[in-house]
């Protein structure tokens, strides 16, 4: 009887979870090995046909690249901004609320909010940064409209609305480590490196793993940013995995080539989470 209790209590997530997770995913992948209906034309299966027109394709490749440029640029950039906020703030400060606010303040911004803020920002010749350049009398770029600097742009506002969502947990975290550690190893002779190294990192380690597995599936399904600032331009140079199946699926209305590509952007989060629960999880020490 207490199991069925356990089973009734757990039947509405299991419900949703399988209707919302597990049945879009395994649809994508059916989806996938079919092509596309067009008026009066069904669906026909085609096989793995489309996962060799993926594997010809340019821009696939391309948007999978700047994905992983995208992740391996901002994952340890935010996380490691937010360690430094988490700990500048824990601290005895003048003003430390207002500054925890300040760090926070653009977690809360909508994605739409913040690309368009910094859309004025990049704004060639009257944007923010081309007149503080201009005072300098340095020409301010086109920094969303040069290959080389498209990608970082994305990134770097990717980071600053992150960092500080992320400084939340590091926060958190850093207010349950009791003050008596510290004390005990600066009566030891360790230094503060030597205190963060050896006893405050490794207890800050389940936080980093949740921030980090956080981080990385933010990092792959990005789109707003580049709908509203690049659209993958210039030349694909910006274009990241999510936006190319957007693209595909609702500019092109290949749905079956979009339901292939969003195959591969499963694959990517399933390994991140295989990585997560059977490797790390195993280094990780909690209390």
């Amino acid at each position: 009887m207490n199991a069925l209790y356990g089973w009734l209590l757990l039947l509405p997530a299991i419900v949703l979870l399988a209707a919302f997770t597990h049945y879009p995913a395994v649809a994508t992948l059916w989806h996938s090995f079919f092509s596309t209906p067009k008026g009066s034309r069904p669906a026909r299966f085609v096989g793995l046909d489309n996962y060799a027109v993926m594997r010809d394709d340019p821009v696939f490749w391309q948007s999978l690249w700047n994905n992983l440029w995208f992740a391996l640029g901002t994952i340890p950039t935010s996380i490691g901004i937010a360690l430094i906020m988490a700990l500048w703030v824990n601290r005895n400060l003048r003003g430390r609320g207002f500054l925890r606010m300040a760090y926070f303040t653009p977690t809360v911004l909508p994605m739409v909010a913040v690309a368009n803020i910094w859309l004025f920002f990049y704004t060639p010749q009257y944007g923010l940064i081309a007149q503080v350049m201009g005072w300098f009398g340095a020409p301010g770029p086109n920094w969303l409209g040069n290959r080389e600097t498209a990608l970082p742009a994305l990134m770097l506002v990717t980071v600053w609305k992150e960092a500080g969502f992320f400084m939340i947990f590091y926060l958190a975290a850093l207010q349950t480590v009791s003050p008596s550690l510290r004390e005990a190893a600066m009566l030891e002779g360790a230094s503060r490196w030597q205190y963060f190294r050896r006893i405050l990192w490794p207890l800050l380690m389940p936080t980093t793993l949740f921030v980090l597995i956080n981080a990385l599936i933010n990092a792959f399904r990005l789109v707003d940013h580049v709908v509203v600032m690049t659209r993958g331009g210039p030349d694909n140079a910006s274009t990241l995995l999510l936006y190319y199946i957007y693209q595909v699926g609702f500019s092109f209305w290949d749905t079956a080539y979009a339901a292939t590509l969003t195959v591969v952007l499963l694959v990517v989060l399933a390994l991140t989470a295989l990585i997560k629960f059977r490797w790390l999880d195993r280094r990780t020490h909690y209390q």
